[in-house]
């Protein structure tokens, strides 16, 4: 039975890994590359890709909550060490949107293919849907 458990708990977990892609909410054009990884029994998101400007890695997030504060863009956790409560990962002030320079709560869970990820300021709430990243495939530039 704990084995049966512990493979359940490990295989929710390898579902978040990987690259993927996300779109603007506004515009529908692709806005960056991240990548999930689970460090320490935490789950993380970096950006590893930005199309929002034609020079990326000089983008830094200057007023940004202190965890995120004066960080490049490109290679910032933008979701920064959520636990996994059995069905969907989950963390308080985790969540960075660093155009607006604001930290929220936030939960990461699979539906499908896709990964959602919502933020969450009190009772009010915006998803995001990231697409999965599959090398060597293109892709849309805007959705």
């Amino acid at each position: 039975m704990f084995l049966c458990c512990a493979f359940f708990s490990v295989a929710q977990e390898q579902e978040v890994i990987g690259k993927w892609r996300h779109y603007d909410n506004e515009t529908g054009h692709l806005n960056s590359i991240m990548e999930t990884y689970i460090e320490k029994g935490k789950l993380y998101a970096r950006v590893v890709e930005l199309f929002v400007s034609n020079q990326p890695d000089t983008l830094v997030c200057v007023d940004c909550p202190e965890a995120w504060r004066n960080q490049k863009i490109l290679g910032i956790n933008i979701v920064n060490g959520l636990s996994f409560n059995g069905s969907e990962w989950e963390g308080d002030k985790a969540l960075l949107d660093p155009e607006v320079r604001k930290a929220y709560s936030c939960k990461v869970w699979r539906d499908g293919n896709n990964l959602m990820v919502r933020g969450y300021l009190g009772f009010f709430y915006l998803t995001l849907v990231w697409y999965p990243l599959i090398e060597n495939q293109s892709f849309p530039e805007s959705i």
